[in-house]
């Protein structure tokens, strides 16, 4: 089991690195999921560091996921783009897959713009659609694998922090105004998070709809819980990449490349919805 001092080091060693390299202040730190890397193009007076040269980050293995940070900025503000993140279910401890948010926090940043890619539960979705998260439910973290499990990091944030408020109104009020505006469909909805790699059965679906889920993926709750855990505040929009099956009979089988395929899709429709709210200022 990793110690409390070696992930403080990690993190520490993480930071002096990235500033090192790169010396200007973040303001947020904004992380794509499967298929939406190419914002990260978009960023201006580009710093471009692969997550391998970084001390503590973990490599990227998943396709659609480059695995660099770029440090730059992305509708006048000051961002640290993940292109591509680590997973659980690739085999990382979820304080290393969680790393970068506390990095993130250390060089200044106060917000979390997280993205990811999302089977649909809720009947009403249809792949293609974009789905504010209002709420979560950690399913990983009540089975016993909670990114805050282990000696607290006083320096972050409590040993018990408050989770009813995870994801930011304000930054979800300045999304839907900017997709009305951009005449963008924006649905809301609860986001569970599983731990994969395989979909999810149609039984499991089932529990899953009953429980009040309208989307489900295998990431961001654990980078958010750790966000809300050192005080930053979160936006979190799930791209709808496939529509869940509730029996065997329905639709076709869930892959990883119709994933992707709809990512890029998806991406021009959520990249207008983050431009817009970055040049919001994010007050």
């Amino acid at each position: 089991m990793t110690t409390l001092n070696a992930i403080q080091e990690s993190i520490q060693s993480a930071v002096a690195y990235l500033r090192q390299r790169d010396g200007r202040r973040w303001r947020a730190l904004v992380v794509l999921g499967s298929g939406l890397g190419a914002l990260a193009d978009e960023v201006e007076d580009a710093v471009r560091i692969p997550y391998a040269d970084i001390p503590g980050f973990a490599p990227a293995t998943v396709q659609g996921h480059k695995g660099q940070l770029v440090i730059g900025k992305l509708a006048s503000v000051a961002v640290a783009v993940m292109q591509g993140r680590m997973h659980f279910y690739e085999g990382y401890p979820l304080w290393q897959v969680t790393l970068p948010v506390r990095v993130a926090r250390l060089m200044g940043a106060d917000t979390v713009i997280i993205t990811n890619a999302a089977g649909g539960i809720n009947r009403d979705f249809k792949v293609g659609d974009i789905m504010l998260i209002s709420d979560h439910i950690n399913l990983v973290g009540m089975a016993g694998h909670h990114p805050l499990i282990g000696p607290n990091l006083e320096a972050f944030g409590p040993r018990f922090p408050e989770m009813t408020t995870a994801y930011d109104r304000h930054l979800g009020n300045q999304a839907m105004q900017v997709a009305r505006r951009a005449n963008v469909l924006l649905r809301q909805g609860v986001y569970a998070c599983v731990a994969g790699p395989s979909f999810e059965t149609p039984a499991e679906l089932r529990f899953l709809r009953m429980i009040g889920a309208d989307a489900v993926g295998m990431s961001t709750v654990h980078e958010v819980i750790v966000a809300r855990h050192a005080g930053m505040r979160v936006l979190g929009l799930s791209g709808i990449t496939n529509v869940a099956r509730l029996s065997p009979d329905e639709g076709e089988p869930p892959s990883h490349e119709e994933v992707m395929h709809a990512g890029v899709h998806i991406a021009p429709r959520m990249f207008a919805i983050l431009r817009g709210v970055l040049a919001g200022g994010l007050d």
